[in-house]
């Protein structure tokens, strides 16, 4: 089944189940489930977005807790098993940073944390560890509510991302694996 006809007709706890994969937020989830009928692809990313653009503080904080930490391969299959291949794809170029990358990448993370409050968020998609970690150093000095938003901003990358891959894949009734 295509994968559009079956989150139009999936029952709406497999829908929201789909979309929260895309982005860990569970209201973000329930209310674009609530949008369907999509006629199109283009017709979800658009609702994607005007629900994200509705989210709360607490919203993004929550779809921010559902990804690992740049660079934390580890835990990407223990914490996140229903998305640790999208997490695992998106940070490639993470996997052949040298370990003295690695090392700057985790401490810029704990610093990130620290001042912020949640993990560094960015669409790695595409983005060597030396990159992010560049990106990483720049946002450190933004102010607390413009970080929100950058953040916030780089987590509807990651989700339109997933959104695609959740497009590309083969749905049963009954099976949104």
């Amino acid at each position: 089944m295509d994968a559009l006809a079956w989150l139009n007709h999936a029952p709406s706890a497999e829908a929201e189940a789909a979309l929260f994969r895309c982005c860990g937020c569970a209201g973000w989830a329930r209310d674009v489930a609530a949008a369907r009928p999509f006629h199109e692809a283009g017709d979800l990313m658009a609702a994607a977005e005007r629900e994200w653009a509705k989210a709360s503080r607490e919203d993004i904080l929550e779809a921010f807790s559902h990804h690992p930490r740049i660079g934390d391969q580890q835990s990407l299959k223990v914490r996140f098993p229903l998305t640790h291949g999208w997490s695992s794809e998106e940070q490639t170029a993470v996997s052949a940073a040298s370990e003295s990358v690695l090392g700057e990448l985790a401490k810029a993370n704990r610093d990130y944390e620290a001042r912020f409050g949640y993990i560094f968020i960015v669409c790695a998609s595409g983005k060597t560890a030396s990159e992010m970690l560049e990106l990483l150093g720049a946002r450190l000095s933004n102010e607390h509510s413009v970080e929100l938003k950058v953040a916030a901003g780089e987590q509807m990358k990651i989700t339109r991302l997933r959104l695609e891959k959740l497009l590309g894949e083969p749905h049963q009734r009954g099976n949104p694996e």
